[in-house]
């Protein structure tokens, strides 16, 4: 296993936490509490790995259509998760980043949010992504907003606009490309995640609810990633 390849950035989209909860007859909270565990052990085994980014779509633009009592929940998850977890990735030297409008996150959460970025900036090990409020077609119109000031200012001519002037003005501009996409649940979608930044990942889907996935699944993602021979659209 040591000559695996082991992917450099690695995005998950973590599907399944309300039919987990269903199934056993729980609230769909308590899928999103159990969830956080799957979250704990892939920042771990990805810290172990050699993983350098790891992004996680942990709240969606279309989340805010959810019930207004399933997404206080998830707000209060989300400012406990960071409090608690904030000292563990000090310890594990993981450096904690966030993308999507994070301004449309509660003053509290934001508060919170925004204390474990600083708190954690100083550390070198892998960068832990938390897409918030995001979505990729959000992002794109928010890239064509930027570029498009940019112009107007004079900063750039529109014949200099390419692919790569282009990303570096999206969200995910100080981060490579994905190369592996894990989506749980079985859903065979992208549900508007970086959109823009996956052309060329490899994609691997898992019938596991996000509950479920624990360190062995990401273990046999990235197993599979490493028997794949990526082209880029080349031979």
């Amino acid at each position: 296993m040591a000559s695996r390849k082991i992917p450099k950035h690695i995005a998950i989209i973590m599907d399944g936490n309300g039919r987990w909860a269903k199934e056993r007859g729980l609230a769909r909270r308590e899928g999103h509490r159990k969830g956080a565990e799957s979250v704990r052990a892939c920042v771990e085994r990805c810290a172990l790995l050699g993983v350098e980014f790891l992004t996680l779509y942990a709240f969606s633009s279309e989340n805010w259509k959810r019930p207004k009592s399933e997404v206080a929940a998830l707000m209060k998850l989300l400012e406990a998760f960071l409090k608690q977890k904030t000292p563990e990735l000090m310890e594990q030297n993981v450096r904690l980043q966030a993308i999507g409008r994070i301004t449309q996150l509660p003053a509290s959460c934001q508060r919170v949010l925004h204390h474990s970025i600083e708190r954690t900036s100083v550390n070198t090990g892998l960068t832990l992504i938390l897409a918030l409020s995001y979505g990729g077609r959000e992002e794109i119109v928010d890239g064509v907003r930027s570029i498009v000031r940019t112009v107007q200012e004079g900063h750039i001519d529109p014949a200099m606009i390419t692919p790569d002037v282009f990303s570096k003005h999206l969200y995910t501009r100080y981060y490579p490309d994905p190369d592996l996409l894990i989506r749980t649940s079985g859903e065979m979608r992208l549900s508007n995640f970086l959109l823009w930044q996956i052309s060329y990942a490899e994609l691997y889907i898992t019938e596991k609810f996000w509950p479920d996935f624990r360190e062995d699944d990401l273990e046999a993602a990235v197993n599979d990633y490493s028997r794949r021979q990526r082209r880029f659209g080349g031979l």
